[in-house]
């Protein structure tokens, strides 16, 4: 049934240049989950990259757009429109400046925090009122230009830690599938 269906978007930017970039952790995290699902992503009429199974027993649909991060939410709103499911079904990863590196947080709506890619995601959908898994990547050093650093490549050390990282996001997108919003802020926002 289409109302028990997750559509699960990761954010980031197509091309091999981005795949590295802290601001690609939300397709890592979509990459982590079909592994565990055991799909592949295919070209998609919405311009994303889809699959689709089941996750912890639901149904999912995961999808990375592929229109760069800044004009994402076409195709977000293209999917959630195909399978007719509520802003409450849909999830988007992504990348948190405001948090630490590493941590992982969830929420129901809110601003887009200077985020484009939420800002064009809220725009296409026309609400604040899906939910997101926030994955920290930690604050510009110095002076730099916070769109320069969202598109530089994690550091050996952080690389070293974000496989670990991307399995606990992928636990937190589970969980709030599985058991709600509450119970995976519980068990993440520790």
């Amino acid at each position: 049934m289409a109302e028990d269906r997750w559509l699960i978007a990761g954010l980031g930017n197509p091309g091999p240049q981005y795949a590295g970039t802290r601001h690609n952790v939300g397709f890592l995290c979509a990459d982590e989950l079909a592994g565990r699902m055991g799909v592949s992503f295919r070209r998609d009429s919405s311009r994303a990259m889809a699959a689709t199974g089941q996750l912890a027993g639901v149904p999912v649909t995961l999808a990375k757009p592929m229109s760069f991060m800044n004009i994402s939410g076409g195709p977000v709103a293209a999917l959630r429109g195909f399978y007719k499911l509520p802003p409450a079904r849909v999830l988007v990863l992504h990348d948190e400046l405001d948090l630490p590196f590493g941590t992982v947080r969830l929420k129901l709506g809110g601003g887009d925090n200077g985020h484009n890619g939420l800002r064009s995601v809220t725009a296409a959908l026309g609400t604040r009122d899906y939910h997101r898994v926030r994955i920290g990547i930690g604050r510009p050093p110095g002076r730099m230009d916070p769109a320069d650093y969202v598109l530089r490549n994690f550091s050996a050390a952080e690389r070293s830690e974000l496989d670990e990282i991307l399995v606990r996001a992928a636990d937190a997108a589970e969980v709030l599938m599985v058991s709600g919003l509450a119970a995976a802020q519980n068990e993440f926002h520790c």
